[in-house]
């Protein structure tokens, strides 16, 4: 492997006023040398990464990375600016700033050379050594390891730093000499500890983000640092892109104490259950250590088991600071709709596939058990569509349970399930399992804020959390909210079933404009699952035809775009027209999110035109009185749709409408021009007004 920056790669007076033209003309020498062979895809992947959270961090670094498939090598290329550019972070522009490009298939050892680099940024004497190097030869070598930053050697030194790396293979030569530094440091600090007649308050953490390259192992640093002279034994589990290394159980065991400092799920979490939790997004755990060591004492001494009461869900929390109960809540949801729509995809269309064969007496066919006949296709129908009936039975407890789940980690489930289980057995439906699944997330999370004697921490979450939320939650249910809940469902139910004419095409608009709002994102899930809600063996009419409306109009968005870049290519960029292509298929198959990459580009366009075609989808196939047993499957599960040939005609109507706005949107614009004369869109600048 070539080395991962050189000389070419570095610009020490880095003339750019936003974060995009930065990353633009690093990404520049990166394709100039071969390392990246596609300057917009790579820079549409830069930008999504940027969407997720700023890759700012406060000390004036700016670290915008990301993996794509228009990377040839794992490259880093350095900037440096007089000015500074804003990159999100909290004290100002960054001065210095990494862009980080991993290959979609970087395998470990490269990763371990970018977590070494990540872990260097730390250390204020190798950034202090960037902002006075004086050639760009230097910056690199320094970069590399090759040099030892000419500064007043720190108290303790990062083993990337202070080690003298082979000529040959300096990256991989540090990363080797950090691992061995580390083993070492290990050893004397166990040494030291048994030399000690009082042992210091322990700590373990997990620190992870999106694509565990950087913030990962910056935040694990900055946590150890902290620890060293906060006076705590802390040890770190940094789960990055190229796996982890699980601590040892005997560790965590002896832990006085856990911090979270993630972005994503933490793996295997269950390891830490029973310990006083510290859980925030992987930006705090850079950005003030000391006070989450702080946090952590503090919660010890109470015998605290929750977590941050300002934090929400320990599975879904972003890290976003401020974040309202609004937010919260509907993160809540959406995990317990995406662990459910696995189910009602197998379910559904099991029992569409049902109808299909056997026509629509075939529920009320005998047990397969009690009659089976091999050659007789009524069977084989009856099989599909009591398999499907059994898989849609789970539909309800399933999302109870993960609600629960996403707001109480795993002591949410048994309650959470047992709640949604009530709800079926109740009628209270789709309802009910919201209702079921919330109770029981709050009822374990109100249970977990009380202080326990440390010799119960360890059977809490496997016995008494899931016994006394579990009777909780079932009193409730079933005596207190059940009932009206079941009436609401009824009437809900009731209402769907009486639709038609003007009502039935209000309801059609509205649905489908918010399938389109936000391309699968919650406004796009409340619709999808307020249809699949009312689909069941015994669905309504009415049930069947929101359910039509709900796909036809979430079929539109991907296919437009389809459209439009075949059409009008000029008005998109390469890598558009490259999705372009793709979004033929995802838009046939249902998948909205297939349009994310062109609002991504230009959300003031796209997604206006996009809404106003999944208005028009939706409205037709009310009005046409469509209906739709499956889920899911988009223009392969045609045949199942009642009057498909004017299914398709509303879908094909409000293709044509939203492509002809977004090219009109598109084409009235005045289109800047690039050096070569060519019109090119600026898709990693729109990002940043997307979000």
């Amino acid at each position: 492997m070539s080395q991962m920056i050189t000389a070419d790669l570095v610009d020490l007076d880095l003339a750019a006023d936003t974060k995009q033209e930065a990353t633009r003309l690093l990404a520049t020498r990166m394709v100039t040398l071969g390392r990246v062979t596609d300057l917009d895809g790579f820079l549409a992947d830069v930008a999504a990464r940027e969407a997720q959270m700023p890759t700012g961090l406060e000390g004036g670094i700016g670290i915008p990375h990301c993996r794509s498939a228009h990377v040839t090598e794992p490259t880093l290329a350095f900037g440096r600016s007089a000015a500074g550019v804003d990159f999100g972070a909290t004290d100002g522009p960054a001065d210095l700033i990494f862009l980080i490009a991993a290959p979609a298939g970087a395998d470990d050892a490269h990763l371990t050379i970018l977590s070494s680099l990540a872990r260097q940024l730390m250390n204020a004497e190798f950034t202090d050594a960037l902002r006075a190097v004086g050639d760009a030869a230097s910056a690199a070598a320094l970069i590399r390891g090759d040099e030892t930053p000419e500064v007043a050697a720190p108290a303790v030194e990062t083993a990337a730093v202070a080690a003298t790396p082979a000529p040959e293979a300096p990256l991989e030569a540090a990363a080797a000499a950090a691992a061995d530094a580390a083993e070492a440091d290990a050893a004397e600090a166990d040494a030291a500890e048994a030399e000690r007649p009082d042992t210091p308050f322990r700590i373990v953490a997990v620190t992870s983000c999106p694509t565990g390259i950087a913030h990962t192992y910056m935040a694990a640093e900055s946590l150890e640092q902290a620890g060293n002279g906060d006076g705590v034994q802390l040890t770190v589990e940094p789960q990055g892109s190229s796996g982890f290394t699980r601590l040892d159980p005997a560790v965590i065991a002896a832990a006085d104490a856990v911090i979270f400092a993630h972005d994503v799920p933490v793996r295997d979490r269950e390891r830490f259950a029973g310990k006083p939790t510290v859980d925030v997004g992987v930006k705090a755990g850079i950005n003030r250590p000391h006070e989450l060591i702080a946090e952590a004492k503090e919660r010890a001494a109470r015998g605290d088991l929750s977590s941050a009461p300002a934090k929400g869900s320990p599975v879904e929390e972003s890290g976003a600071a401020g974040e309202g109960y609004g937010s919260k809540l509907r993160k809540w949801l959406m995990s317990g709709v995406s662990y459910m729509v696995p189910f009602v995809a197998a379910g559904g269309l099991l029992i569409a596939l049902g109808f299909a064969v056997g026509g629509y007496q075939i529920d009320k066919a005998p047990s397969v058990m009690e009659h089976f006949a091999w050659g007789d296709h009524t069977s084989w129908a009856a099989l599909l569509f009591q398999v499907g009936g059994l898989a849609f039975g789970f539909l309800i407890p399933v999302l109870a349970g993960y609600i629960a789940y996403g707001m109480a980690d795993r002591p949410g489930l048994v309650p959470g399930f047992v709640g949604g289980s009530i709800a079926v057995t109740i009628k209270a439906g789709f309802l009910g399992g919201l209702v079921a699944g919330l109770l029981a997330g709050a009822v374990v999370m109100a249970i977990q804020k009380v202080r326990i004697p440390a010799a119960l921490r360890g059977i809490m979450p496997v016995v008494v959390i899931p016994l006394l939320s579990s009777i909780v939650v079932g009193f409730l249910m079933f005596l207190v909210v059940g009932e009206p809940i079941a009436k609401l469902q009824s009437a809900l139910t009731d209402w769907l079933s009486g639709l038609n004419g003007s009502n039935a095409i209000v309801l059609g608009i509205v649905l489908g404009l918010m399938m389109t709002f936000d391309l699968g994102g919650p406004f796009n899930k409340v619709a999808y699952t307020f249809a699949i809600g009312g689909l069941s063996a015994n669905a309504s009419e009415g049930n069947l035809k929101v359910m039509a409306a709900v796909m036809a109009a979430g079929m539109v968005p991907p296919l437009a775009m389809a459209l439009a870049t075949t059409v009008r290519g000029k008005l998109f960029t390469k890598a558009e027209r490259e999705n372009g292509k793709a979004a033929w298929v995802l838009g046939a198959s249902f998948i909205t999110e297939g349009a994310i990459p062109f609002a991504a580009a230009d959300p003031l366009r796209v997604i206006p035109a996009s809404m106003a075609g999944g208005a028009v989808t939706g409205a037709l196939s009310m009005a046409f009185e469509n209906t739709l047993r499956a889920p899911h499957g988009g223009v392969f599960v045609v045949p199942l749709i009642g009057n498909p040939l004017l299914y398709l005609v509303a879908i094909v109507a409000g293709v044509c409408v939203s492509t002809g706005l977004v090219v009109l949107l598109k084409g009235a614009r005045k289109q800047p021009e690039t050096r070569s004369g060519h019109t090119t869109e600026q898709p990693e600048e729109k990002v940043a007004v997307a979000a």
